[in-house]
């Protein structure tokens, strides 16, 4: 009896460690991007390969490297200057999602980037502690250049944030996940669509990676051209909620599932204490999602047919592994103490519409519908509104549309108000820019555009879905200042002086009228091909063109006040 009994035993006890092999075999090592601190930043963007699936090179594109891009690092209060090099084969923009700045420098669809071109903003850091983002912003082709892999995180430290018990070892205990999907043809490489078959998180398919047996933090992107995550444990294990996209909230909100839409995202902390030697997995919860939430929808043909709709699936294999020397053991009870702006502080409430149209062909429309805002689609020399420096306004969005939308704005983070009448849940309650709007459903929030006037420039506001952007759901504002009008025209010599001319290192502008100041300054060659970019440059350093090859070139300014733009021609020895 003994003898009978043993061998399937043993047997089946092979077979299970054969299989537990397979199964370990089966993850990839989570990719923990590399990372980049200070306040100077040279990133290049260019198409590259990356092997993906083994024995296979997948056609990329990456900044600084094969995919995706390095993690920024910025503090509060320093001025940061970027040195963005388009190596790409094709136009591009770099938007730098969530952050408050200058629109000349935020590099949306008015700041495209030419192949071949360097584009040099800059700005001072205002916003709060937070996970922020940046990827191509590119008029109609957001939706390609975001799917071969182009983007980056952004983390921004503060006094606040910084003063807290919180973990924040890069890649140890504070561990930057970006979760989005792809799908791939036969020959291994990407297919611009929605939704992928394929789950990849920081450009890793079947992701694991080991955490500590302690708190351990995840900063969250939904980086997806369309899906939306229901994320949650695989132990159904509750986590806290501390960050939203612009800030710390006030408080930790524990929660066991968070829906994060495309564009947005979360920082939470999780405590791994005492499990050391278990694993679990980080899900997607998406069978619960209805089909008017991306990723809900259950199309099995077509454009928008994909494995992954309204199913659960994973995203991170998570291994417990020893807890680290200084662990973080207990999560603050107090973060921070957000001071938000209140319905009364309005000066305006601006009413936006969401709505469903058909019968559109320009642009071609993937779907059944185009989804438009303001009952138009977008048009990059229309601005829809004028928004006076300092105002404070509620933004109401009124949705009729059949879908749901994750809906961005820039310039200015905001608190939601109201969702279809009622308060946001307490983890919605802190700063955002891109707030979910349910289908048929009404959100209110507020904002105040408190500076950065600029009436050449516009700041957009979209769906963050890739492929409703690109298809003209997208509209724009500027901020205009009142106190600049003036009566009377202003009189430029509109003169500028470049020396030394010839030129080998730098150049050097000056102006002839001491009240010239540039607003913008681009180089081009003898071609009229763009070489720099250059918004409100800083000239007292020169410019250095050593790079250049000798030959005649262009300086074309223009004016901060008049925005007239007067050129000079220079040549490089």
């Amino acid at each position: 009896m003994f003898r009978k009994t043993a061998f399937p035993t043993l047997l089946a006890i092979c077979l299970m460690a054969i299989s537990i092999h397979l199964k370990a075999q089966s993850y990839n090592t989570l990719w923990i991007p590399d990372t980049l601190s200070g306040t100077n930043f040279n990133l290049t963007i260019k198409d590259t390969f990356s092997q993906l699936t083994p024995g296979n090179q997948t056609i990329t594109a990456g900044i600084n490297g094969k995919i995706w891009g390095p993690t920024l690092f910025f503090n509060k209060g320093d001025t940061v200057h970027m040195n963005v090099h388009n190596k790409l084969n094709e136009a591009t923009t770099l938007h730098w999602h969530g952050f408050h700045l200058p629109a000349v420098m935020d590099g949306g669809p008015h700041q495209m980037i030419p192949a071949g071109t360097t584009w040099q903003p800059y700005w001072k850091v205002t916003n709060n502690a937070a996970t922020y983002w940046y990827h191509p912003h590119l008029h109609e082709m957001t939706e390609e250049q975001i799917t071969k892999g182009i983007g980056g995180l952004i983390i921004v430290r503060d006094a606040v944030e910084s003063a807290l018990p919180l973990p924040r070892t890069y890649g140890v205990d504070d561990i930057p996940l970006v979760l989005t999907d792809r799908d791939f043809n036969t020959q291994k490489q990407f297919v611009v669509v929605p939704y992928g078959d394929s789950m990849m998180t920081n450009g890793t398919l079947r992701a694991e990676y080991g955490v500590p047996g302690q708190i351990v933090r995840f900063r969250i992107l939904n980086g997806a051209i369309e899906r939306s995550y229901n994320i949650g444990f695989s132990d159904n294990r509750n986590f806290s909620i501390i960050c939203s996209d612009g800030g710390l909230l006030n408080a930790p909100v524990s929660v066991n599932r968070y829906l994060l839409h495309a564009g947005e995202r979360v920082e939470i902390l999780v405590d791994f204490s005492g499990q050391t030697g278990q694993s679990f997995d980080l899900k997607a919860y998406n069978s619960t999602l209805t089909g008017f939430i991306p990723g809900g929808e259950n199309f099995v043909n077509g454009p928008f047919g994909n494995y992954l709709g309204h199913k659960d699936f994973n995203m991170l294999h998570i291994n417990v592994v020893a807890k680290t020397q200084n662990p973080i053991t207990a999560i603050p009870a107090v973060l921070t103490n957000n001071i938000l702006l209140n319905a009364t502080d309005a000066d305006i409430t601006r009413v936006l519409t969401i709505s469903d149209s058909t019968g559109v062909t320009n642009p071609p429309i993937l779907g059944p519908n185009a989804f438009i805002i303001n009952h138009k689609l977008f048009n990059i020399d229309y601005n829809q509104y004028q928004v006076p420096l300092g105002n404070t306004e509620i933004w109401e969005i009124r949705s009729t549309s059949g879908f749901g939308h994750p809906f961005h704005i820039h310039d200015v983070e905001f608190n939601i108000l109201s969702i279809n009448g009622a308060a946001p849940p307490a983890a919605q309650a802190g700063w955002k820019d891109v707030v979910f709007i349910p289908r048929q459903q009404t959100v209110k929030f507020i904002a105040k555009f408190e500076d950065y006037a600029d009436v050449l420039h516009p700041f957009m506001y979209h769906c963050h879905i890739s492929l409703h952007e690109d298809e003209g759901m997208m509209g724009q504002f500027v901020v205009t200042d009142p106190s600049s009008a003036t009566l009377e025209p202003i009189k430029r010599s509109n003169d500028i002086i470049l020396f030394p001319n010839p030129a080998s290192e730098r150049l050097f502008v000056s102006f002839a009228d001491p009240n010239m100041e540039a607003y913008y300054l681009r180089i081009t060659n003898a071609l009229g091909k763009t070489m720099y970019m250059l918004p409100r440059p800083q000239l007292a350093g020169g410019i250095d063109i050593s790079h250049f090859s000798p030959g005649t070139y262009f300086v074309q300014v223009t004016d901060e006040k008049t925005k007239k733009v007067v050129s000079k021609k220079f040549t490089k020895v």
